[in-house]
């Protein structure tokens, strides 16, 4: 069984940081590509990154690219998501998710997801 616990959510303002951070349980979280996903009130789920097994490879919705940064470290079972220059638009709830197979944009390409972590940022 997989399970996926997202930490460091809160609150900030405005052009300020956070760092999310995934621990997952499980011998094989190598061998699996992670993303990021956030969703607000009323809408579908939203793509915000992904990363290859290997890390070689990153992946951004257009809406974060060169603000996010996603990184794993493998030996820690440990995906994270760094956010700079945040946006009140950038407020929702993120889950981390482990992918299957298929496209790393579409959310039904993954398997297992986090309960997710509230971000919120003020004006």
């Amino acid at each position: 069984q997989v399970q996926l616990v997202e930490s460091g959510g809160g609150l900030v303002q405005a052009g300020g940081s956070l760092r999310l951070s995934c621990a997952a349980s499980g011998r094989t979280f190598s061998s699996y590509a992670m993303g990021w996903f956030r969703q607000v009130p009323g809408k579908e789920r939203e793509f915000v990154a992904a990363i290859t097994w290997s890390g070689s490879t990153t992946y951004y919705a257009d809406s974060v690219k060169a603000r996010f940064t996603i990184s794993r470290v493998n030996a820690k079972n440990t995906v994270y998501l760094q956010m700079n220059s945040l946006k009140p638009e950038d407020t929702a709830v993120y889950y981390c998710a482990r992918r299957n197979s298929g496209s790393y944009y579409d959310p039904d390409s993954y398997g297992y997801w986090g309960q997710g972590t509230q971000v919120t940022v003020s004006s």
